[in-house]
């Protein structure tokens, strides 16, 4: 059944420079959604914080956020190692969730909230929002059409410093899970899946430092091979003097690739280059422009909460992420 109300009232947790610079604008931006509460861990920065921002309700706990009858979902912007406990939190007070990417520090984190969200009829989004880009979109429906043949190869790369970042626990295995494969490298894994439509069968990684009980590695290689044959490449890392971020799809018959494809709020450029005999024939430039992702997102969840509608950036494939990335953790050999 619909939800007869017109917009989402949500609280944000943890409430940081990232809450505060794109997720409280991209909620006070969407038309079916309103933000009405915020959390911090101290409440005197909270209510401060909530009084700039024009924000009525201000918490220092999840739990308080979430018993508040005036909250309907919740955006969880919290580190990483608090996406769990505040999920289940939240759905156990009949609260939606959209939580931040990773959806969780591991398999048996996001199966729990995947259980939970469903025992307790609350939807579950994790934030994977490069694949609403119209660029990525684009990408998958060429790809779809045949135009640059069989797929064969392809490669994701997302890299920046790290050292300018403000989460500190950034690089603390403890509360991070990992470090740039959990961060960014989980936005190329979600982007090949959306684009190639298919599905990860093996993973092989090298990361630099290899991780310990206390650190994350700060560099990583990923070689996938994907269920229909395609082999596939992420490169992501923290140690970078500028940010920079690549897809690129080598069909046997074409070349698509489109640089800063998880940016948004910007015109880019998709690019098509078909060859002949080692030699390019044509290439075909798309600028497309790309809305704020955040905004989409949201929007998108407050629409699936009030027609009772299953998300696209899904649990379950949130999931399958978390599967990979899981896995790229683990030293082989």
């Amino acid at each position: 059944m619909s939800d007869t109300r017109k917009k989402i009232r949500y609280g944000i947790a943890g409430f940081g420079r990232f809450a505060e610079k794109a997720i409280a604008p991209a909620i006070q931006a969407s038309a079916n959604s309103e933000l009405v509460a915020l959390q911090k861990r101290s409440l005197s920065e909270a209510r401060a914080k909530a009084a700039g921002h024009g924000i009525p309700l201000a918490f220092d706990s999840v739990s308080d956020m979430v018993a508040h009858p005036g909250v309907d979902a919740v955006f969880l912007a919290s580190a990483n190692s608090c996406h769990h406990p505040e999920t289940l939190q939240a759905a156990r007070a009949g609260k939606h969730v959209l939580v931040e990417k990773p959806m969780a520090m591991n398999v048996r984190e996001a199966e729990e909230m995947i259980a939970v969200c469903a025992r307790h009829r609350v939807k579950l989004m994790v934030g994977h929002m490069v694949r609403l880009s119209p660029v990525v979109c684009r990408m998958r429906e060429i790809l779809q059409s045949g135009r640059i043949g069989t797929v064969h190869t392809a490669r994701a790369e997302f890299i920046y410093d790290a050292r300018l970042s403000h989460r500190r626990w950034l690089t603390e295995r403890s509360v991070a899970g990992g470090g740039p494969v959990f961060d960014i490298g989980v936005h190329c894994l979600d982007t090949l899946r959306f684009v190639l439509d298919d599905e990860v069968a093996s993973v092989k990684s090298e990361l630099e430092p290899w991780p310990t009980s206390e650190q994350t590695e700060s560099t990583a290689h990923l070689l996938l091979r994907f269920g229909r044959g395609t082999i596939a490449t992420m490169f992501c890392s923290f140690v970078s003097p500028v940010r920079r971020t690549f897809i690129e799809i080598v069909g046997s018959e074409g070349i698509l690739s489109a640089e800063e494809f998880t940016v948004s709020g910007k015109p880019l450029r998709l690019v098509l280059t078909r060859g002949r005999e080692d030699k390019p024939l044509e290439t075909v430039v798309e600028e497309i422009v790309v809305p704020n992702l955040y905004v989409e997102e949201v929007t998108q969840f407050s629409h699936c909460i009030l027609m009772d509608r299953e998300p696209e950036l899904s649990g379950p494939n949130g999931l399958e992420n978390q599967r990979t990335i899981d896995q790229a953790m683990v030293r082989h050999g």
